[in-house]
């Protein structure tokens, strides 16, 4: 046998013993709790839709993914990611679409030891920070861009209206540490409840303020309740809303209240008007085309593109932690967790990932767009 011939076969041998490793492999077991009922279905849903389009096996290994509801309940959610857990023996945890929920989530993986990817954003303490990322845009960086529309806009005098609760609280955090020292003054403050039905009186109050900008601290269909009664009860001032708000749903129960509205969103809800160099391009115009051919025109989410981006995530790490450990053992999961770390520019629809222990949202301008509503559409804002 010629050297040539040698030299095939052990490249043969080599190959036919990795296939058999990798067929040897145990599945990934990936447990995704969300919210595809209750108030937060609208965020939840099309969380859960965007999986019919993510990869079932990566790097030879498949995907064993279980998905649970909890319909924006933290305690359900708790007791979802404590079943992947002990029953399901995931390797990765994923969830919820609120902030609440992933709160609970984000607790059960840092007690256990699991990589957990957050689908909305989550105030990360050092109790959080070892296992959990947050795949949405963190606050700040999306903040920023709406605070510097007000400032262009001359706006002095600002009222809020939020969730109350740890989402209602991160916006106006947020509002406080960066606006008010760019000059922007804080005139009224109002909250109200997820399954509220009604804010009339938080409005007239606001009203009553006559802020210049109203700050809508809210996400899913339920934004679209402040934006209704300012507008009903005719307030004429500019009205922002945070990304937790960026979607078709919002559009079609606000209706004519919302034109005009100033929205933060990620790069997902607009790819065709990114350049060809953003890295955010292909994958957002990857995912919308798969999405809204399913779903309908124009049914593309902010919300899809964040467990979507959770899977561009993994096709990157999971190759990197296979060389290490196999799944279903505490190696395998110790291997994500540093691959998060490792690896670097990392693309998806809403933003390119960049990671760090102290970091966990690894995002940076690039994620995040400002857009209005013109003619019951979405458009990039100016």
């Amino acid at each position: 046998m010629t050297k040539l011939s040698l030299a095939i076969a052990a490249v043969a041998a080599s190959l036919a013993l990795a296939a058999t490793a990798r067929a040897q492999t145990p599945d990934i077991t990936i447990g995704i709790t969300t919210s595809t009922t209750g108030p937060a279905a609208a965020l939840g849903i099309p969380e859960r839709n965007a999986l019919e389009f993510v990869p079932k096996v990566i790097d030879g290994v498949p995907l064993k993914v279980i998905v649970l509801d909890d319909g924006g309940d933290p305690t359900t959610a708790t007791t979802n990611a404590r079943r992947f857990v002990t029953e399901s023996k995931a390797d990765i945890l994923m969830g919820s679409a609120v902030t609440p929920t992933s709160i609970a989530v984000s607790n059960v993986a840092n007690e256990a030891g699991i990589p957990h990817f957050a689908l909305s954003p989550l105030p990360i303490t050092p109790e959080r920070a070892k296992w959990s990322v947050a795949m949405p845009q963190p606050v700040p960086i999306v903040g920023k861009v709406l605070y510097d529309h007000m400032k262009s806009k001359g706006v002095k005098t600002i009222g809020y209206i939020g969730y109350s609760d740890s989402y209602g609280d991160l916006w106006f955090g947020d509002l406080k540490n960066q606006a008010v020292p760019m000059g922007i003054n804080i005139v009224a403050e109002e909250r109200f409840a997820r399954p509220d039905t009604s804010v009339t009186g938080q409005v007239l109050k606001l009203l009553a303020a006559n802020p210049d900008a109203i700050l809508v601290g809210a996400s899913g269909t339920a934004a679209a309740l402040p934006q209704t009664e300012l507008r009903d009860k005719g307030y004429k001032g500019l009205i922002y809303q945070t990304h937790g708000a960026a979607s078709m749903d919002f559009i079609r129960i606000a209706g004519k209240a919302a034109e005009g509205v100033l929205m933060a969103s990620g790069p997902v809800m607009d790819p065709e008007d990114q350049p060809d160099s953003a890295l955010t391009k292909k994958p957002g115009l990857t995912l919308n085309a798969a999405y809204e051919a399913k779903y309908g025109p124009n049914s593309r989410s902010q919300f899809a593109g964040h467990s979507y981006d959770a899977f561009e995530i993994l096709k990157r790490i999971i190759p990197v932690a296979l060389k290490t450990a196999k799944p279903g053992t505490p190696e395998f999961r110790e291997a994500i967790r540093q691959a998060l770390l490792t690896e670097k520019e990392m693309a998806a629809s809403q933003g390119v990932y960049n990671f760090t222990e102290k970091d966990r949202y690894g995002l940076d301008d690039r994620s995040r767009i400002l857009l209005t509503v013109k003619d019951g559409k979405y458009m990039m804002a100016k």
